[in-house]
Protein backbone atom coordinates (compact mmCIF):
# COMPACT_ATOMS: atom_id res chain seq x y z
CA UNK A 1 0.00 0.00 0.00
CA UNK A 2 1.13 3.03 -1.08
CA UNK A 3 0.91 7.10 -0.78
CA UNK A 4 -0.52 8.28 -3.92
CA UNK A 5 -0.50 11.53 -5.43
CA UNK A 6 -2.33 11.16 -8.60
CA UNK A 7 -4.60 14.38 -9.29
CA UNK A 8 -7.38 12.43 -10.05
CA UNK A 9 -7.38 10.48 -6.81
CA UNK A 10 -6.44 13.69 -5.37
CA UNK A 11 -9.87 15.20 -6.40
CA UNK A 12 -11.66 12.33 -5.32
CA UNK A 13 -10.42 12.76 -1.85
CA UNK A 14 -11.98 16.07 -1.86
CA UNK A 15 -14.96 15.19 -3.10
CA UNK A 16 -15.54 11.92 -1.10
CA UNK A 17 -14.70 14.48 2.28
CA UNK A 18 -17.31 17.20 1.12
CA UNK A 19 -19.84 14.08 0.24
CA UNK A 20 -19.49 13.18 3.97
CA UNK A 21 -19.86 16.78 5.63
CA UNK A 22 -23.31 16.75 3.06
CA UNK A 23 -24.71 13.61 4.40
CA UNK A 24 -23.73 13.50 8.21
CA UNK A 25 -24.98 17.98 8.20
CA UNK A 26 -28.22 15.61 7.28
CA UNK A 27 -28.43 13.84 10.64
CA UNK A 28 -31.58 11.37 9.51
CA UNK A 29 -29.18 10.21 6.52
CA UNK A 30 -26.34 9.26 8.62
CA UNK A 31 -27.57 8.05 11.60
CA UNK A 32 -27.07 4.14 13.20
CA UNK A 33 -30.50 2.01 13.93
CA UNK A 34 -28.26 1.45 17.30
CA UNK A 35 -29.20 2.88 20.66
CA UNK A 36 -26.70 4.03 22.67
CA UNK A 37 -28.02 1.85 25.64
CA UNK A 38 -28.37 5.33 27.74
CA UNK A 39 -31.55 5.81 27.70
CA UNK A 40 -31.32 2.11 30.14
CA UNK A 41 -29.75 3.65 32.81
CA UNK A 42 -31.68 5.88 35.28
CA UNK A 43 -29.72 7.63 38.26
CA UNK A 44 -30.83 8.02 41.64
CA UNK A 45 -31.94 11.53 42.51
CA UNK A 46 -30.77 13.30 45.09
CA UNK A 47 -33.65 15.71 46.87
CA UNK A 48 -30.92 17.31 49.46
CA UNK A 49 -27.94 17.64 47.46
CA UNK A 50 -26.03 20.08 49.91
CA UNK A 51 -24.11 21.77 47.36
CA UNK A 52 -23.55 24.57 45.48
CA UNK A 53 -24.18 24.70 42.01
CA UNK A 54 -22.22 27.12 40.84
CA UNK A 55 -19.43 25.47 42.97
CA UNK A 56 -19.42 22.17 41.24
CA UNK A 57 -16.36 20.93 39.93
CA UNK A 58 -16.03 19.54 36.26
CA UNK A 59 -12.06 20.47 35.99
CA UNK A 60 -10.26 17.38 34.79
CA UNK A 61 -6.63 17.08 32.64
CA UNK A 62 -5.46 15.29 29.40
CA UNK A 63 -1.89 15.12 28.36
CA UNK A 64 -0.66 17.19 31.57
CA UNK A 65 -3.15 19.67 30.34
CA UNK A 66 -5.95 21.13 32.28
CA UNK A 67 -9.68 21.12 31.21
CA UNK A 68 -12.61 23.05 32.78
CA UNK A 69 -14.85 20.19 31.51
CA UNK A 70 -14.43 16.39 30.73
CA UNK A 71 -15.13 17.29 26.76
CA UNK A 72 -13.63 16.87 23.75
CA UNK A 73 -14.73 18.00 20.43
CA UNK A 74 -14.21 14.65 18.17
CA UNK A 75 -13.08 14.57 14.91
CA UNK A 76 -15.61 15.54 12.39
CA UNK A 77 -13.88 16.92 9.36
CA UNK A 78 -11.03 15.62 7.16
CA UNK A 79 -9.91 17.85 4.50
CA UNK A 80 -13.42 18.84 2.83
CA UNK A 81 -13.36 22.14 1.21
CA UNK A 82 -15.41 23.79 3.87
CA UNK A 83 -12.69 22.77 6.52
CA UNK A 84 -10.47 25.56 6.63
CA UNK A 85 -13.50 27.56 8.58
CA UNK A 86 -14.85 24.64 10.62
CA UNK A 87 -11.42 23.80 11.13
CA UNK A 88 -10.83 27.76 12.67
CA UNK A 89 -14.34 27.99 14.71
CA UNK A 90 -13.23 24.45 16.92
CA UNK A 91 -10.18 25.51 17.86
CA UNK A 92 -11.27 28.81 18.91
CA UNK A 93 -14.42 27.28 20.76
CA UNK A 94 -11.95 24.64 22.47
CA UNK A 95 -9.81 27.20 23.84
CA UNK A 96 -12.72 29.28 25.01
CA UNK A 97 -14.25 26.42 26.26
CA UNK A 98 -11.49 25.11 27.75
CA UNK A 99 -12.01 21.63 26.54
CA UNK A 100 -10.03 19.29 24.31
CA UNK A 101 -9.82 19.32 20.53
CA UNK A 102 -9.05 16.03 18.29
CA UNK A 103 -9.34 16.81 14.56
CA UNK A 104 -10.24 14.93 11.37
CA UNK A 105 -8.12 12.58 9.37
CA UNK A 106 -5.28 14.38 8.19
CA UNK A 107 -5.20 11.99 5.14
CA UNK A 108 -6.08 14.49 2.40
CA UNK A 109 -3.65 17.43 4.01
CA UNK A 110 -0.43 14.94 3.41
CA UNK A 111 -1.26 13.52 0.97
CA UNK A 112 -2.39 16.40 -1.11
CA UNK A 113 -0.94 19.48 0.16
CA UNK A 114 -3.99 21.31 0.57
CA UNK A 115 -4.34 21.23 4.32
CA UNK A 116 -7.30 23.27 4.30
CA UNK A 117 -6.78 24.36 8.25
CA UNK A 118 -5.10 21.54 9.50
CA UNK A 119 -1.86 23.58 10.21
CA UNK A 120 -0.30 25.43 13.13
CA UNK A 121 -2.83 28.24 13.39
CA UNK A 122 -4.69 25.72 15.19
CA UNK A 123 -2.51 25.53 17.93
CA UNK A 124 -2.10 29.74 17.51
CA UNK A 125 -5.87 29.47 18.30
CA UNK A 126 -5.64 27.34 20.62
CA UNK A 127 -2.60 27.26 22.62
CA UNK A 128 -3.71 25.96 26.18
CA UNK A 129 -5.84 22.73 25.40
CA UNK A 130 -5.06 19.38 24.02
CA UNK A 131 -4.93 19.09 20.72
CA UNK A 132 -5.63 15.32 18.97
CA UNK A 133 -3.84 14.84 15.27
CA UNK A 134 -5.78 12.03 13.31
CA UNK A 135 -4.80 8.81 10.75
CA UNK A 136 -6.45 6.42 9.33
CA UNK A 137 -4.88 2.94 9.99
CA UNK A 138 -4.50 2.15 6.38
CA UNK A 139 -2.59 5.30 6.13
CA UNK A 140 -0.56 4.24 9.06
CA UNK A 141 0.28 0.86 7.21
CA UNK A 142 1.12 2.98 3.98
CA UNK A 143 3.19 5.84 5.58
CA UNK A 144 4.66 4.44 9.07
CA UNK A 145 6.29 6.53 11.82
CA UNK A 146 6.95 9.41 9.44
CA UNK A 147 4.04 9.74 8.13
CA UNK A 148 2.00 9.79 11.73
CA UNK A 149 5.25 12.55 12.73
CA UNK A 150 4.22 14.70 9.86
CA UNK A 151 0.64 14.55 11.59
CA UNK A 152 1.66 15.48 14.65
CA UNK A 153 4.21 18.40 13.83
CA UNK A 154 1.32 19.43 11.25
CA UNK A 155 -0.76 21.03 14.17
CA UNK A 156 1.76 20.76 16.73
CA UNK A 157 -0.49 18.20 18.40
CA UNK A 158 -0.32 16.66 21.94
CA UNK A 159 -1.34 13.23 21.01
CA UNK A 160 -2.03 10.76 17.91
CA UNK A 161 -5.18 9.53 17.18
CA UNK A 162 -5.24 6.07 14.99
CA UNK A 163 -8.91 5.35 13.79
CA UNK A 164 -10.12 2.10 12.96
CA UNK A 165 -13.02 2.05 10.34
CA UNK A 166 -12.77 -1.78 9.18
CA UNK A 167 -16.79 -1.78 8.25
CA UNK A 168 -16.47 1.82 6.88
CA UNK A 169 -13.55 0.74 4.43
CA UNK A 170 -15.05 -2.48 3.42
CA UNK A 171 -18.31 -0.71 2.02
CA UNK A 172 -16.67 2.03 0.50
CA UNK A 173 -16.01 2.34 -3.19
CA UNK A 174 -12.04 1.62 -3.72
CA UNK A 175 -12.15 1.21 0.22
CA UNK A 176 -8.77 0.26 1.86
CA UNK A 177 -9.69 -4.05 2.44
CA UNK A 178 -6.13 -5.23 3.18
CA UNK A 179 -5.92 -4.71 7.15
CA UNK A 180 -3.29 -7.29 7.55
CA UNK A 181 -0.77 -6.14 9.98
CA UNK A 182 -2.03 -2.79 11.41
CA UNK A 183 -1.60 -3.82 15.11
CA UNK A 184 2.20 -4.53 14.63
CA UNK A 185 1.98 -1.20 13.01
CA UNK A 186 0.47 0.57 15.86
CA UNK A 187 2.87 -1.24 18.00
CA UNK A 188 5.65 0.12 16.39
CA UNK A 189 4.23 3.77 16.24
CA UNK A 190 3.47 3.26 20.15
CA UNK A 191 7.18 2.52 20.22
CA UNK A 192 8.22 5.26 18.52
CA UNK A 193 6.51 8.10 18.81
CA UNK A 194 7.20 11.56 20.64
CA UNK A 195 3.03 11.53 21.90
CA UNK A 196 1.15 9.19 23.52
CA UNK A 197 -0.95 6.98 21.07
CA UNK A 198 -4.43 6.84 21.12
CA UNK A 199 -7.06 4.72 19.49
CA UNK A 200 -10.49 4.84 18.57
CA UNK A 201 -13.16 3.17 16.54
CA UNK A 202 -15.49 5.66 14.26
CA UNK A 203 -19.01 4.36 15.60
CA UNK A 204 -19.01 0.66 15.62
CA UNK A 205 -17.43 0.39 19.11
CA UNK A 206 -13.93 -1.80 20.38
CA UNK A 207 -14.55 -4.52 22.35
CA UNK A 208 -12.73 -5.79 25.34
CA UNK A 209 -10.81 -8.23 22.99
CA UNK A 210 -9.24 -5.66 20.83
CA UNK A 211 -9.09 -2.93 23.43
CA UNK A 212 -6.76 -5.54 25.75
CA UNK A 213 -4.67 -5.76 22.45
CA UNK A 214 -4.15 -2.60 21.85
CA UNK A 215 -3.55 -1.25 25.45
CA UNK A 216 -0.59 -4.43 25.15
CA UNK A 217 0.05 -2.96 22.21
CA UNK A 218 1.14 0.18 24.12
CA UNK A 219 -1.99 2.18 22.96
CA UNK A 220 -2.31 5.18 25.79
CA UNK A 221 -6.20 5.92 25.56
CA UNK A 222 -8.92 4.08 23.55
CA UNK A 223 -11.93 5.66 22.46
CA UNK A 224 -14.91 2.96 22.39
CA UNK A 225 -16.35 5.16 19.40
CA UNK A 226 -19.98 3.36 20.02
CA UNK A 227 -22.69 2.79 17.91
CA UNK A 228 -26.31 4.93 18.22
CA UNK A 229 -24.33 8.17 16.51
CA UNK A 230 -23.50 8.44 13.53
CA UNK A 231 -23.10 5.40 11.00
CA UNK A 232 -20.74 5.50 8.53
CA UNK A 233 -21.72 2.42 6.73
CA UNK A 234 -24.89 4.76 6.06
CA UNK A 235 -22.82 7.39 4.66
CA UNK A 236 -21.32 5.58 2.36
CA UNK A 237 -24.74 3.74 1.67
CA UNK A 238 -26.08 7.41 0.66
CA UNK A 239 -22.94 8.08 -1.72
CA UNK A 240 -22.85 4.62 -3.70
CA UNK A 241 -23.66 5.16 -6.88
CA UNK A 242 -25.02 1.87 -7.33
CA UNK A 243 -27.92 0.19 -5.97
CA UNK A 244 -25.95 -3.02 -5.03
CA UNK A 245 -23.54 -1.11 -3.19
CA UNK A 246 -26.17 1.01 -1.26
CA UNK A 247 -27.77 -2.19 -0.53
CA UNK A 248 -24.74 -3.91 0.80
CA UNK A 249 -23.72 -0.75 2.77
CA UNK A 250 -27.20 -0.03 4.28
CA UNK A 251 -27.53 -3.51 5.87
CA UNK A 252 -24.76 -3.01 7.91
CA UNK A 253 -26.43 0.93 9.45
CA UNK A 254 -27.57 -0.87 12.56
CA UNK A 255 -24.02 -3.07 12.93
CA UNK A 256 -21.72 -2.45 16.12
CA UNK A 257 -21.76 -2.08 19.67
CA UNK A 258 -23.88 0.44 21.71
CA UNK A 259 -21.66 2.68 22.99
CA UNK A 260 -22.68 1.93 26.76
CA UNK A 261 -22.06 -1.46 26.62
CA UNK A 262 -18.84 -0.86 24.82
CA UNK A 263 -17.87 1.64 27.51
CA UNK A 264 -18.82 -0.39 30.74
CA UNK A 265 -17.61 -3.52 29.28
CA UNK A 266 -14.30 -1.80 27.97
CA UNK A 267 -14.07 -0.49 31.62
CA UNK A 268 -14.59 -3.89 33.34
CA UNK A 269 -11.25 -5.20 31.11
CA UNK A 270 -8.93 -2.43 31.46
CA UNK A 271 -10.16 -0.47 34.75
CA UNK A 272 -6.54 1.60 35.12
CA UNK A 273 -7.12 2.71 30.87
CA UNK A 274 -7.95 6.45 30.12
CA UNK A 275 -11.38 6.17 28.14
CA UNK A 276 -12.98 8.38 26.01
CA UNK A 277 -16.89 7.76 25.09
CA UNK A 278 -18.35 9.00 22.10
CA UNK A 279 -21.06 8.11 19.56
CA UNK A 280 -24.46 9.10 19.77
CA UNK A 281 -23.78 10.99 22.52
CA UNK A 282 -26.84 13.63 23.08
CA UNK A 283 -26.57 16.20 25.83
CA UNK A 284 -24.84 16.53 29.37
CA UNK A 285 -27.23 13.65 30.61
CA UNK A 286 -25.84 11.64 28.33
CA UNK A 287 -22.28 12.29 29.57
CA UNK A 288 -22.93 12.32 32.95
CA UNK A 289 -24.18 8.33 32.49
CA UNK A 290 -20.86 7.92 30.51
CA UNK A 291 -18.41 9.29 32.89
CA UNK A 292 -20.65 7.02 35.58
CA UNK A 293 -20.34 3.60 33.67
CA UNK A 294 -16.44 4.84 33.48
CA UNK A 295 -15.49 7.72 30.82
CA UNK A 296 -12.78 9.46 32.07
CA UNK A 297 -13.40 12.07 28.62
CA UNK A 298 -16.84 12.39 26.77
CA UNK A 299 -16.77 12.85 22.48
CA UNK A 300 -19.45 14.66 20.45
CA UNK A 301 -19.35 15.01 16.89
CA UNK A 302 -21.93 14.86 14.64
CA UNK A 303 -23.85 17.22 17.15
CA UNK A 304 -21.57 19.90 16.52
CA UNK A 305 -21.01 19.98 13.20
CA UNK A 306 -24.05 22.17 12.43
CA UNK A 307 -22.42 24.99 14.71
CA UNK A 308 -18.97 23.96 13.55
CA UNK A 309 -19.71 25.18 9.63
CA UNK A 310 -21.89 28.43 11.46
CA UNK A 311 -19.53 30.33 14.05
CA UNK A 312 -16.92 29.66 16.90
CA UNK A 313 -19.98 31.14 19.37
CA UNK A 314 -22.38 28.86 17.73
CA UNK A 315 -20.41 25.58 18.72
CA UNK A 316 -18.76 27.38 22.45
CA UNK A 317 -23.53 28.17 23.05
CA UNK A 318 -23.75 24.19 21.99
CA UNK A 319 -21.35 23.34 24.49
CA UNK A 320 -22.36 25.80 27.04
CA UNK A 321 -25.90 23.75 27.18
CA UNK A 322 -24.06 20.39 27.25
CA UNK A 323 -21.83 21.51 30.19
CA UNK A 324 -24.86 23.07 32.06
CA UNK A 325 -26.55 19.95 31.94
CA UNK A 326 -23.67 17.75 33.05
CA UNK A 327 -23.66 20.25 35.43
CA UNK A 328 -27.39 19.77 36.94
CA UNK A 329 -26.59 16.18 36.82
CA UNK A 330 -24.09 16.10 39.37
CA UNK A 331 -26.33 18.58 41.69
CA UNK A 332 -29.27 16.57 41.56
CA UNK A 333 -26.85 12.93 42.09
CA UNK A 334 -25.27 14.98 45.10
CA UNK A 335 -21.93 15.20 43.66
CA UNK A 336 -19.22 17.86 43.86
CA UNK A 337 -17.12 16.38 41.09
CA UNK A 338 -16.33 14.19 38.31
CA UNK A 339 -15.09 11.70 41.38
CA UNK A 340 -18.01 11.63 42.89
CA UNK A 341 -19.83 11.41 40.00
CA UNK A 342 -17.99 8.14 39.52
CA UNK A 343 -19.66 6.95 42.36
CA UNK A 344 -23.27 7.79 41.78
CA UNK A 345 -26.33 4.95 42.29
CA UNK A 346 -26.93 4.72 38.98
CA UNK A 347 -29.73 1.13 38.40
CA UNK A 348 -30.24 -0.20 35.00
CA UNK A 349 -33.64 -0.62 33.11
CA UNK A 350 -32.47 -4.17 32.79
CA UNK A 351 -32.15 -4.91 36.97
CA UNK A 352 -33.79 -1.72 38.32
CA UNK A 353 -32.96 -2.96 42.15
CA UNK A 354 -29.34 -3.42 41.44
CA UNK A 355 -27.40 -0.40 41.36
CA UNK A 356 -24.78 -0.40 38.18
CA UNK A 357 -21.23 -1.59 39.82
Amino acid sequence: MSLRRDPLVDAALLRRKDDHLDIVLDDERARSTVVTGFSAYRFEHCALPELDLDAIDLGTHLFGRPLRAPFLISSMTGGALRAAGINRHLAEAAQALGIALAVGSQRVALETGADHGLTRDLRRRAPDVPLLSNLGAAQLLAGGPDLARRAVEMIEADALIIHLNPLQEAVQAGGDRDWRGVLRAIETLAARLAVPLVVKEVGAGLSPGVARRLVEAGVAVLDVAGAGGTSWAAVEGERARHADDRAVAMAFAGWGIPTAQALAEVRAALPATPLIASGGIRDGIDAAKAIRLGADLVGQAASVLTSAVASTEAVVAHFEVVVRQLRIACFCTGCGDLHALRRARMTCAAAPAVPVA
